[in-house]
Formats: structure tokens, C-alpha cells, sequence
């Protein structure tokens, strides 16, 4: 015999606004909307200023490069500091650093010193993002209850995708009215300036860490849980490849203008089209109640992100190519949404920062890198065999990983079996 659920347990477990109820949640979301926007519109006004000045495409690709090599170089020590001091303090500080590379940006751009100084400066800038994202990683799950999480980083996911295409707009429209990227280098650093100020009315308590010696085995704490955790392992690979090999933001402009004939106005569309597809489906899992099979969701929507970058590659129709696209978006925030709560979750509080500085590392290489392969195997292979092989091989990913990680496809609800959970009470 079943018994009914009532009513108002059924609302809340579908409750679209779950973690905006906790007001720590709201400063710590608000601040990081303002930074990511900023960071959005600071990606254009270099592009835009480099190739200005240059007139070299080469130019571009230094911008990466010099930003993921500090990231890479820093991850274990970065983790180990948001492991053994306050997140919040931590996130702060880097976002200081930021605001001073953003300044100096602003200076660089209206004195119009020597480019050197550019790069000089982005590589610092990654330093600061080095520490700065494990530690925000690190701390939001300190703000909401597990069960409330997934819920979180939905809202986060929203956020980013939104800064992500209003963000560029926005820094466009200003570098197209004064003809100078300086001023979006200025409104960069008050937007971070705005997280600073949010991070600083977070009133919840936070977590007394007890500051042990550096060592070679707290440093690779975070590499050896992530290889002793299967479930984590084979969410990162999963991300790892389908960014490697399924993406084709890069070609992007190649499509547009030699394959589907759209010009640029389509390309602004066949740009927009993952965000747009990424925001519906996140506004789509606000709405419904906790995944109940998280590890088979996980790899049916990376399947599906690798067979809708197969059908793009091979269309010639501009509203199919789109739709791809939108559907490639919106698989890919499940597997957002599932991966970065896997990740924090699934791992002990002492041990988060070191972890995310682990997922950082293959996300931040992925997506360089990734950008990289695409246009190599483009250039030999030709574009079109280069985005449906990537869609091909991600597929095959998808197999490997679901039987050699046999604890991802059983894998239940993102909030079941955890290591540790800590009662907090709403505000």
C-alpha cells in the first residue's frame, strides 16, 4: 500500500527557487552575475584591442595562453589555500588582484603602452583566477543545504550563460560608441568590485580549518581523491573529451561564412544559439524535482551533445545548424549541472578546494586546448571532418567511460550516499 505524498511536500521538492530562499545564496549569486558579466565584456575588449593594434590573429591566441599557464602551474598550491584558510577571505583577495589587473588594463589601453605589457598583465590576472576559482567553488557549498545544491549551481549555470551573451553585447555596443576599450577595462573592475561588496554580506558561519604544514601529500590530496572517486573521475573524463573533441565554437566563424552562407548576422545567431538552448533547459530543471538517475542523465546528454555536433557538421541548412546548436547548449548544462555538483558534493568539505582546483585544471586545458585541436584538425582535415569526427569521437567517449565506470551509470540521486552533510537552517 502507497501512501500519497502531500501536497506541500511535492512543491517543495520541485520548488524552482530553493537556493535564492537562502540570503547568503542571493549576495554570493548576485556578486558573481556582476563578475561574470564583467568578465564576459573584458574577453571582447581584449580581442578587440589586440587585433586593433596588431592585426595579427597569433596575437589572439596568446590571450589564452597566458592566462591557463598560471592556472595550470598554481592548481595544487591554489587548492591547498582553500583548504587551510577562509573561502570568503580567500575570494576576496583574489578578486582585489583582479580588480588591480583590470585598472592596469585600462591604463595600458589609454596610454597605449607596448602590448608586452597586455600579456604581462593577463598572465597576472591569471594568477588571481588561479586561486580565485577553487575558492568560490570551495565555498558555495557552504551556503545552501545538499539537497538544495543541484538547485544552486542550475541558478549559477543561468547566470553565466546569461552574462555570456549579454556580457559581449554590452561590451561591444560601448567599444562601438567610444571607439576605445579602455572604459569596459574600468566597468570590469567595479562589476568585481560589486562581488567584493556582496562576498562581504555573507553572514553564514564559516568553517574553522586547522593550518597544517604544506607537504607533497596535502598538495596531491586533491589529485588522489579525484582518481580514488570513480564517479568523479568519469565525470571529469566525460567533460574533458566533449570539450577536447565535441565542441566546434571555435569553427564557428568557418560555418558561417564558407559552409552555411549566413554572413555575420548569422554568425551572431550560430554564437548565441548554446546559450540560448543552455538558459531553456536550465529554466526547465529549476522546474522539476531532483534527479533521481544523476550518472545515466550524465551520459545520455553527453551522447546527445556528441550526436548533435555530428548533425551540425553535416548540415547546410542555417535553421537545423541552430537548432543543433540549442540542443547541443541544453545537454550541455545537464552535464554541467550534474558534474559541478557531483564534484562538490561527493567530496569531503577539507578536501574541496583542493579537488575544484583539480576540475578547474581540466576544464580551463580542455577548452584551450580544445579551441586548438579544432582548428589544427581543421586546417589538414577540413572543417567539416573535423567537427563530425569530434562529435564521433565524443560518442565513443560516452561508451568507454559507461563501461569502465560502471559506478556512473548506477549512480542514484546527486545527493544520495554523501561523504559528509551539515544541517544548516534557512535564514
Amino acid at each position: 500500500m502507497s501512501i500519497a505524498m502531500p501536497a506541500s511536500a511535492e512543491v517543495a521538492k520541485r520548488d524552482p527557487y530553493a537556493a535564492l530562499r537562502y540570503s547568503d545564496y542571493r549576495f554570493f549569486l548576485t556578486g558573481r552575475l556582476a563578475a561574470s558579466m564583467g568578465s564576459q565584456m573584458i574577453d571582447v575588449a581584449i580581442g578587440w584591442e589586440l587585433y586593433e593594434r596588431t592585426n595579427r590573429a597569433l596575437a589572439l591566441g596568446f590571450v589564452g595562453l597566458v592566462q591557463v599557464v598560471p592556472i595550470i602551474l598554481l592548481a595544487l598550491p591554489a587548492g591547498h589555500v582553500a583548504d587551510r584558510f577562509d573561502r570568503k577571505r580567500v575570494a576576496m583577495l583574489s578578486l582585489l588582484l583582479l580588480i588591480a589587473g583590470s585598472i592596469a588594463l585600462a591604463a595600458i589601453s589609454f596610454t597605449v603602452a607596448p602590448i608586452p605589457l597586455i600579456y604581462i598583465t593577463l598572465f597576472a590576472i591569471g594568477v588571481a583566477l588561479s586561486f580565485h576559482r577553487p575558492a568560490v567553488a570551495a565555498l558555495l557549498p557552504q551556503l545552501v543545504p545538499p539537497e538544495k545544491f543541484a538547485n544552486a549551481v542550475t541558478w549559477n549555470s543561468v547566470g553565466w550563460q546569461l552574462a555570456s551573451v549579454v556580457g559581449p553585447a554590452i561590451g561591444g555596443l560601448i567599444i562601438a560608441w567610444r571607439r576605445h576599450a579602455g572604459i569596459v577595462y574600468v566597468i570590469d573592475a567595479a562589476l568585481m568590485l560589486v562581488f567584493v561588496v556582496c562576498l562581504t554580506q555573507i553572514r553564514g558561519q564559516q568553517v574553522v580549518r586547522v593550518r597544517k604544514a604544506v607537504t607533497i601529500k596535502s598538495l596531491l590530496g586533491g589529485v588522489r581523491f579525484v582518481w580514488h572517486t570513480k564517479v568523479i573521475l568519469a565525470a571529469i573524463t566525460l567533460d574533458l573529451f566533449a570539450v577536447l573533441f565535441g565542441g566546434a565554437t571555435t569553427l564557428l566563424p568557418v560555418f558561417a561564412k564558407d559552409i552555411l552562407h549566413v554572413g555575420a548576422e548569422g554568425f551572431g545567431w550560430l554564437r548565441a544559439a548554446p546559450s540560448i538552448g543552455a538558459v531553456i533547459v536550465a529554466m526547465l530543471l529549476l522546474g522539476r524535482p531532483p534527479m533521481r538517475r544523476a550518472g545515466k542523465s550524465l551520459l545520455l546528454a553527453v551522447a546527445g551533445f556528441g550526436l548533435a555536433t555530428i548533425v551540425f557538421g553535416l548540415s547546410r541548412s542555417f535553421p537545423l545548424s541552430l537548432a543543433m546548436l540549442v540542443l547541443a547548449g541544453g545537454l550541455d548544462m545537464i552535464s554541467v549541472v550534474v558534474r559541478q555538483t557531483l564534484v562538490q558534493l561527493r567530496t569531503p568539505d577539507e578536501m574541496r578546494g583542493r579537488v575544484s582546483a583539480v576540475n578547474s585544471v581540466f576544464i580551463d586545458t580542455s577548452n584551450e586546448l580544445g579551441g586548438f585541436e579544432s582548428g589544427a584538425s581543421a586546417a589538414i582535415l577540413g572543417p567539416v571532418v573535423s567537427v563530425v569526427g569530434g562529435g564521433i569521437v565524443t560518442v565513443l567517449v560516452v561508451s568507454a567511460v559507461a563501461i569502465a565506470w560502471p559506478e556512473l551509470r548506477g549512480m542514484r540521486g546527486l545527493a544520495d550516499d554523501l561523504p559528509q552533510s551539515s544541517p544548516m537552517e534557512e535564514p
